[in-house]
């Protein structure tokens, strides 16, 4: 027995589905490698979720290593693909980095119900119960009825006890324990695996990855990347394989497969089996490419695919090739997400043709358009989204963006950005994207309007300190309300001491009141915790040219604009100069 559909849209590499929570439509990431589902604090007020201390607290912790204690609510009411639960429990953690629209992420409780099948690339989620007499079958249908290979390869299945889906591959020879997780948007690699295979941090040819982070929204890790001649599972060998690898807490796991792997392939869960089927889509395989921050695609039109896709599909042929506006837009969206942006941009503009009052499939093709370095047919696409839904937040945040990066006047981007802000309740989680939007447009006085409302709304988030953090350094960036702005650091301070960031943040509110010795003890306590610091080496030089330390001063200068050669000119359009 097969349920119906899940609607999937690709945020970036981020897979997201509809849901309805406690009667109310809510974004949830699709995380095959939670052990549980999650939601943010909130969510728990929007929701109207309560607290139940039936699990007591969870202690939880991410890829990064970091840990985090999470209390357990209750939903009275969820519903995803037809399906009601009642009495729903989620473990409580901060926003998601992956996707800070999400209210949570759905995780092996909900999934372990059934087989799950994978379809990314045509925006599809399917759950199915096979009978007993699929116990020995090949449960990958589409490839038999094309008459295609494809991979199987033996899983620890998904328990109450043990709930990730667990595999063997073989890394250079070696075997390796890879996990299945559609959360991690990209497939990475343990150090200790990595060195295992003859890779380390220091090889011939290894390049940075960038930093990476796990649910719990707190520490960085460092991540690389090597190319390893031969990566296989099952029947499938990619051969001098580019590999992201890094510093890495996993349980018992050497690899997290993500949802680069699944955007390359359909893929089968066939728990009922103890096996997985997949086989191959096109593209790379694990994506390389650094973390994208363009608008992500809109949250309207994801709605508007879930509710075209909430009925099974009539034939196998409808589980391929798009039949409507919604079908056309989630494969557009997966295929940007590979980057095959003439093929989005194909599905996408059908999708505008079939549904052309839907705002989101405009604003989703206009993101692709910018992906694809057409910024004005982008910007195109941005006003006709915003011509048919005035306060569609996305995409005038995205319009706002485009517009600063194509230096028009500066009237139009705030009018935007301000436009946004009125839209936007007090309690969103969005306003924290937004006030960092107004900053990065050199707008920080903006910043701290948009955040003060959603810190008064959140007087026991757990990313509260990060949120008063931010609004001292929008107020010490704009020189104004300098007195406010070293109390957001103190109070930022005495939720969480040891952040280098912070105590830089405070720096910067001393220097501007000219307390310079204080300013250089908070610089030098941030560079003992963030010793390659820009600002922090930036800001303790102005500090020491102010009491005349002229040599020590210089030298903290010069070694920040080594680190980052654009600082002094982003420091001289907020008036601090030498």
């Amino acid at each position: 027995m097969r349920l119906p559909d899940i609607a999937v849209t690709m945020k970036g590499l981020v897979p997201t589905v509809h849901a309805q929570l406690n009667g109310k439509d809510a974004e949830f990431i699709a995380d095959s490698g939670a052990f549980f589902s999650f939601v943010t604090p909130a969510a728990v007020a929007e929701f109207k979720l309560k607290r139940t201390d039936a699990l007591g607290v969870v202690g939880v912790q991410d890829v990064s290593g970091a840990a985090a204690r999470a209390i357990v609510v209750r939903a009275n009411s969820f519903r995803l693909f037809g399906k009601p639960w009642e009495n729903l429990e989620f473990l409580v953690v901060g926003g998601f980095p992956s996707d800070p629209d999400a209210a949570g992420l759905l995780g092996q409780n909900v999934f372990r119900i059934a087989d799950v099948e994978y379809d990314f690339a045509n925006g599809v989620l399917r759950l199915a119960q096979p009978t007993a007499d699929c116990q020995h079958s090949s449960l990958a249908y589409w490839a038999d009825a094309a008459g295609k290979p494809y991979s199987v390869v033996d899983i620890e299945t998904a328990t109450a006890t043990q709930p990730k889906t667990k595999a063997k591959a073989y890394l250079n020879g070696t075997e390796i324990t890879v996990e299945f997780d559609t959360g991690a948007p990209r497939s990475l690699l343990t150090l200790d695996a990595a060195r295992r295979a003859g890779i380390t941090q220091v090889s011939a040819g290894v390049s940075p990855g960038g930093p990476t982070r796990g649910v719990t929204n707190s520490r960085w890790a460092n991540t690389w990347i090597g190319r390893f001649a031969s990566f296989k599972l099952g029947a499938e060998e990619i051969r001098n394989a580019p590999i992201r690898f890094g510093d890495l807490s996993l349980h018992e796991a050497d690899m997290l497969i993500g949802a680069d792997f699944f955007l390359s392939h359909r893929v089968y869960v066939a728990g009922s089996q103890h096996k997985l089927y997949f086989t191959y889509n096109g593209g790379p395989a694990f994506d390389l490419a650094p973390t994208r921050e363009e608008p992500a695609p809109s949250a309207e039109a994801a709605r508007a695919s879930a509710a075209e896709a909430s009925q099974p599909a009539d034939t196998a042929a409808r589980l391929d090739e798009p039949t409507d506006a919604a079908g056309f837009a989630r494969r557009g969206t997966a295929s940007d997400a590979r980057q095959s942006f003439q093929a989005a941009i194909a599905d996408l503009t059908r999708a505008c043709e079939l549904a052309p009052t839907e705002s989101g499939y405009f604003h989703e093709r206009g993101v692709v358009y910018l992906h694809d370095s057409q910024p004005d047919k982008a910007l195109a696409d941005f006003d006709q989204a915003i011509k048919l839904k005035a306060d569609d937040v996305d995409t005038l945040m995205a319009r706002a963006r485009l517009h600063a990066d194509r230096h028009d006047p500066e009237a139009q981007v705030t009018a935007d950005l301000d436009a946004a802000d009125r839209a936007l309740p007090k309690e969103a989680d969005m306003r924290l994207r937004l006030a960092s939007l107004y900053t990065e447009l050199r707008q920080p006085s903006g910043g701290v309007r948009v955040l003060s409302p959603w810190i008064d709304a959140h007087p026991r988030d757990p990313r509260r300190s990060t949120a008063l953090n931010s609004r001292c350094w929008y107020r010490a960036l704009s020189g104004q309300e300098l007195t406010q702005a070293f109390d957001d650091c103190e109070a930022a301070l005495t939720l969480n001491p040891h952040a280098g960031g912070f105590l830089d943040s405070r720096a910067l509110v001393e220097l501007r009141q000219g307390s310079y010795r204080k300013a250089i003890r908070d610089y030098d306590a941030a560079l003992r915790l963030r010793p390659k610091s820009a600002w922090s080496l930036y800001g303790r030089g102005l500090a020491k040219l102010r009491i005349g330390l002229s040599t020590e001063g210089k030298a903290d200068v010069d070694a920040s604009i080594a680190i980052d050669p654009k600082i002094a000119e982003l420091a001289a359009g907020y008036g601090l100069k030498p």
